[in-house]
């Protein structure tokens, strides 16, 4: 007979919660959900008081992180990551029996959560899963974008992100939309979509917009979405079919 594990999950977004909780429920012989924690403090509060199996754990938490949410507890359980981290980490928490999602999560990545579960057996130290952790977040700190440039004649032209509504992809070369106008980058999508920093969402093969000008969206058909700016143009953007999921815990439309 298969092990039921007491399961919490964490994370600062509602629709992420209930996307989560809704694809556990697809498990009920490997997962019993007994709570959900919203922040790193009412889930410290909550481990500490119901001692689960398995946390499901985001990273990036407004006033304490996932990983300062682990420095503070005196007993570690079982973590699942619930994020999107680059390739390193991801061998990290791989080589360290510990298991990652990378949202959006889907039914098919739980099974294999599923599989891994059955084969495991010692947990690392407190210790060594606390170093690991600080390792992957010195690395990724190193790599945060907080602004973007481009050559235009003989200037170099600094950009902030938070001043950029989309990136575009053009050919093998990248177009900044922006308050400072249009600008053409070496960069391609896919690079800048391991940069860019969280508020930063890909909805389409050539597009990542900056969720804080999103002023609406709207289902399309065929599993598509129309998503207006608040730019100067009101830009509408088309996402694209394979995003879907992504849209859905994003922008709440579960």
């Amino acid at each position: 007979m298969n092990k039921r594990y007491s399961t919490i999950i964490i994370d600062d977004e509602a629709p992420a919660r209930l996307g989560l909780l809704n694809l556990l429920k697809e498990f009920p012989e490997t997962f019993d959900v007994i709570d959900t924690a919203q922040n790193g403090t009412e889930a410290q509060q909550k481990i500490e008081a119901l001692n689960p199996d398995i946390i499901f754990l985001d990273i990036e938490m407004p006033g304490c992180t996932g990983f300062e949410l682990l420095a503070r507890l005196k007993t570690i359980p079982m973590v699942i990551f619930c994020t999107a981290y680059d390739q390193y980490s991801l061998e990290a928490f791989e080589t360290n029996s510990i298991d990652y999602l990378v949202k959006p999560v889907k039914s098919e990545r739980i099974e294999k959560t599923v599989l891994k579960l059955k084969n495991f057996h010692i947990k690392s130290s407190s210790d060594e899963f606390l170093k690991v952790l600080k390792e992957i977040t010195n690395r990724k700190e190193q790599k945060r974008m907080t602004s973007i440039t481009v050559k235009k004649n003989d200037k170099i032209i600094f950009i902030k992100l938070e001043e950029v509504s989309y990136f575009e992809a053009d050919s093998n070369y990248t177009t900044i939309h922006s308050e400072m106008g249009t600008f053409l980058s070496t960069e391609t999508i896919a690079s800048l979509e391991n940069k860019l920093p969280d508020n930063f969402l890909r909805i389409h093969r050539g597009i990542i917009l900056n969720k804080d000008y999103i002023k609406e969206a709207q289902k399309y058909f065929n599993s598509k979405y129309i998503i207006t700016l608040n730019d100067t143009k009101n830009t509408n953007i088309t996402s694209g079919r394979s995003y879907s999921e992504s849209i859905k815990i994003n922008l709440g439309f579960y």
